[in-house]
């Protein structure tokens, strides 16, 4: 069954229906839009939420970032931004397949049936204009008729007349004769025209509307088959990331249970050992044998108070001394000579000045009334040094030890950075017009200055790290330096270089990698590349290559404009990276 059979007269509620159904399409592609903002707020309240909640993401040296709890809430927090992301994900997918598509649909829709309903007017309105021409050739002859009747009814009255002249009968004959004449052409025409209608009208009425109403139809249908794919879409968009957000939700539950109550204490420990020994008892100073006496004894003993503290330890932070635990100035013992500190333990406290002799006299005559104020001055931070020495000893070293790797890093930057400097000189050296050599020497320059400064910053916490290491357990630590030539150089846990270990400045600081270059044979190629054009592969380090020739990447680009690739055959070279087009592994 179709629209043009059972339908044929129902033009006006066919174009209604057409209408409402293409009303339809526009208020659902509302819908969508409407919902993925819904989505695009979402998310970018979730991405708030996430920023708002992981204000320390990029302070990777916090303390506190070692704890697993603080670290699965970090995690937690980076799952929620990625299932934000998948939220967005949404939105787009349902305004790129549903909106837009849709959107553009209905209009290819409207300009369909618009199509069709103009061919439909042209049709009435020919049948129309056929059945006017129509009456009009019927009221003609009716009215051609009709007097064609008047002149035969006068020519036959005049021939009766017996008053009537010959030729008055002859000219009312010819008249009426005249006029029959022009209704019979009068109804010939109409006949005709009436012929012409009928066809017409049977063609409009099975042939050209019914056409016109199944095309509509077909309109429709497909209009709704695609409304229908558009709700499926609605669907099926938030199905297709449904996996996505289900590993976001399973990587939050698994940062809970990531969490481990046990290793955050050991953190604890860790972060907040001091190192020190814990304190002594106190000895009983029998002040009723006066006070030479006692000042006397007590300079012969090893002080073992809490000021003891301050000769052994430094100008360390003393929070031994809190608040609640202030000592009276009868427990207060009296200050004796300081043994002297071992070279191990480094330079003698700020608080004896350069003459601790004098220092404890001083201290041996305020026995008697000592002033609790000065133990508020050591409550008091002291100022930051460039070694740590403000630390308790076993902060200080892991504090030198972090600042010996971020400098070994900054060196080896430092060194890959001088080494390809050199090979790139090489290569405009031995290659004029690929570059001017003169060109590098102020970065070559700049490079060199920051090796040098990094080699002696080096040293120096080598120096702190070995000193640090005498106030504990023995740190075995091992750093490397790099000479001009690339070359490794590891120092002993003390801190002292070996003869081999002695930088020559005099060395070019480009000079070739060999031995590396052997090590790095076995490197898996990270993908490939397609020669765009010829190199002729002429320089020390570098490879030649055809147009067309496709090699295997072992490293990037590092910046420096040399892209390392292997043949087949197993040779590795440098080629310029501008030269060829690159395609790394997934």
């Amino acid at each position: 069954m179709d629209w043009g059979t059972e339908l044929w007269d129902q033009y006006d509620t066919i174009e209604k229906h057409t209408q409402s159904g293409l009303e339809l399409v526009e208020k659902y592609v509302k819908f969508v839009k409407e919902r993925t903002e819904i989505e695009q707020n979402y998310a970018k309240q979730l991405r708030n939420l996430s920023k708002k909640y992981n204000l320390k993401r990029s302070s990777k040296d916090e303390p506190e970032c070692r704890f697993s709890s603080y670290q699965s809430f970090l995690d937690l927090l980076n799952e929620m931004n990625d299932y934000a992301g998948q939220r967005e994900l949404i939105a787009e997918n349902m305004m790129m397949s549903i909106c837009i598509d849709l959107t553009k649909y209905l209009q290819e829709l409207k300009q369909e049936r618009k199509t069709y309903l103009m061919e439909a007017k042209k049709a009435q309105q020919s049948l129309e204009s056929t059945y006017k021409q129509l009456d009009s050739s019927k009221k003609r002859f009716e009215r051609e008729w009709r007097e064609a009747e008047r002149a035969a009814q006068y020519a036959e009255k005049t021939d009766q007349d017996i008053n009537a002249t010959k030729a008055d009968v002859e000219k009312a004959k010819q008249q009426a004769h005249m006029r029959a004449h022009v209704a019979e052409e009068c109804k010939n025409d109409y006949a005709a025209q009436l012929q012409k209608y009928n066809k017409e009208q049977n063609q409009f009425y099975f042939n050209d509307m019914p056409l016109i109403f199944n095309k509509l139809q077909d309109l429709d249908e497909r209009r709704v088959r695609k409304l229908a794919q558009g709700y499926i879409l609605f669907s099926d968009t938030e199905k297709h990331v449904m996996p996505i957000i289900g590993k976001c939700l399973e990587g939050i539950t698994k940062a809970g249970t990531n969490v481990n109550e046990r290793n955050d204490s050991m953190v604890v420990i860790e972060q907040s050992k001091s190192g020190f020994e814990r304190p002594g008892d106190l000895e009983f100073e029998d002040y009723s044998q006066g006070i030479n006496r006692a000042s006397s004894d007590s300079s012969l003993g090893t002080p073992k108070g809490p000021m003891d503290l301050l000769g052994k330890n430094r100008s360390k932070n003393f929070w031994l001394f809190s608040k609640r635990s202030k000592l009276s100035p009868s427990t207060l013992p009296p200050f004796s000579t300081p043994p002297a500190p071992s070279p191990a333990n480094g330079p003698p406290s700020p608080k004896f000045g350069r003459d601790p002799l004098s220092y404890c006299l001083k201290e041996i005559n305020k026995t008697v009334k000592p002033r609790i104020s000065s133990f508020r001055t050591l409550r008091r931070s002291p100022a930051v040094t460039e070694d740590f020495a403000h630390l308790p000893p076993e902060q200080r070293r892991k504090r030198l030890q972090q600042k010996l790797e971020e400098i070994c890093k900054e060196l080896q930057k430092e060194v890959d950075q001088s080494e390809a400097l050199g090979k790139m000189k090489d290569v405009y050296e031995k290659n004029p017009q690929m570059g001017d050599p003169a060109s590098l020497a102020s970065q070559i320059s700049q490079t060199t200055q920051n090796i040098e400064r990094l080699r002696g910053e080096l040293n120096k916490y080598e120096t702190w790290l070995a000193e640090a290491g005498g106030r504990g357990d023995t740190l075995r630590y091992k750093t490397h330096t790099f000479n001009n030539n690339g070359a490794h150089d590891v120092h002993s846990p003390d801190g002292a270089h070996s003869d081999e270990s002695t930088p020559d400045p005099s060395q070019a600081i480009y000079a070739e990698f060999d031995d590396d270059f052997e090590d790095e044979e076995l490197t898996a190629p990270i993908g490939k590349c397609t020669a765009m054009y010829n190199f002729p592969g002429a320089s020390e380090g570098t490879i030649a290559m055809q147009e067309g020739e496709v090699l295997a990447v072992v490293e990037e680009d590092k910046g420096d404009g040399w892209t390392r690739v292997r043949r087949n055959n197993g040779d590795e070279g440098y080629i310029p990276t501008s030269y060829v087009t690159i395609s790394l592994n997934e």
